[in-house]
């Protein structure tokens, strides 16, 4: 009898991983050819060519629905453990090198995103979900964002993805776009054009391209301060959380009057908390640099492989149908965010 559960345990798992192999091959090749391609093209990066490719060749020659299990096992698995892996990266202390005015206006400068994102998205007649996920990209660390933020509001596969893409798109041309502004606006002076590089920018990946087209010292200090945004990831997949319970509370209890609900709780994902543990173990000194070291390049490798999945599950047609209000609501946040930094940058700093 136990020998018989036992094989049959066996039998499932493997027959899981026959399911998710072919998918997920695809995917690490994707991102191979993709860290390959940065090095061709270092100013667009592996993980905007990793979500480009995908997105290309999965409405194309990989669209196959033997696939689709890998895809979303690359996407789901591999992100959460590169989001985990990032938290043992990042010190707490750093941020202090910010100063309270360098702080302040990451703060600032992400609160008017976020209301910025769910204002113009109500406005353009986009559901909360959507508003959300928007809101969470482009306020925090993009696609990492999104997928936490979608996690702890059950938002659909179709929100998720086409937001990923919108926030990338929108990223990439800031990412060109910042260097020759901050050169226009700050001469490169180093504080100012790091805050306006680490403040706004969606990815981290997208934050080091652009500080290096700039120079070094700038490159570091603008990460610093996207590390801030980072590590308030946790602050803003609660928020939403909280929202998205609020709003279903709220419409439960429009349609059924005078009957007691018990309130739902905040989910907050696993691997957001397992960050936010091991940010504070590493700014404990109780995480070896090495290992830090080790884990951000694996980190940095399991994103570019989950993006490329990412970009292989999104629906072409889907997103081309929602063209061109999303990329009307993309363009508008990320004015609103150049705007607000420059403001922000000159009160402030």
């Amino acid at each position: 009898m136990i020998n018989s559960l036992t094989k049959k345990y066996e039998n499932k798992h493997i027959n899981a991983i026959i399911k998710i192999l072919p998918g997920l091959l695809v995917s690490i090749l994707i991102a191979l050819i993709s860290i390959l391609l940065s090095h061709v093209i270092p100013k667009l990066g592996a993980t905007s060519i990793a979500i480009f490719l995908g997105i290309a060749l999965g409405n194309t020659l990989l669209n196959q629905k033997s696939l689709q299990d890998g895809y979303k096992f690359a996407e789901t698995n591999l992100l959460a453990y590169s989001i985990v892996l990032l938290g043992s990266t990042l010190s707490i202390s750093t941020i202090l090198k910010l100063g309270v005015n360098g702080i302040l206006f990451i703060v600032l400068q992400m609160s008017i995103t976020i209301c910025a994102a769910l204002f113009i998205g109500k406005k353009l007649g986009f559901g909360d979900d959507f508003r959300y996920l928007m809101a969470s990209g482009n306020a925090v660390c993009g696609s990492s964002a999104i997928v936490a933020t979608a996690s702890a509001i059950n938002a659909s596969d179709d929100d998720k993805g086409i937001s990923i893409a919108i926030v990338n798109f929108t990223g990439v041309i800031l990412m060109l776009l910042f260097p020759v502004l901050t050169g226009l606006l700050y001469n490169h002076e180093l504080t100012k054009t790091s805050a306006m590089i680490g403040g706004t920018l969606q990815s981290i990946g997208q934050v080091v391209a652009s500080g290096a087209m700039v120079n070094e010292a700038v490159k570091d200090l603008s990460t610093i301060f996207k590390i801030l945004r980072v590590i308030l990831l946790v602050v803003v997949v609660m928020v939403f959380s909280s929202l998205k319970n609020k709003n279903i509370e709220d419409s439960t209890t429009a349609h059924n009057e005078g009957t007691v609900h018990k309130k739902n709780k905040v989910t907050v994902p696993w691997y957001v908390i397992g960050f936010f543990i091991c940010c504070i173990l590493f700014s404990l000194n109780l995480i070896p640099k090495y290992i830090s070291h080790s884990a951000k390049s694996i980190s940095n490798n399991l994103e570019i492989i989950a993006l490329a999945a990412i970009g292989l599950r999104i629906n072409f047609k889907k997103l081309i149908q929602h063209g061109k209000t999303v990329s009307i609501y993309g363009i508008l946040i990320g004015t609103v965010q150049i705007i607000s930094a420059i403001a922000l940058i000159g009160i402030l700093l």
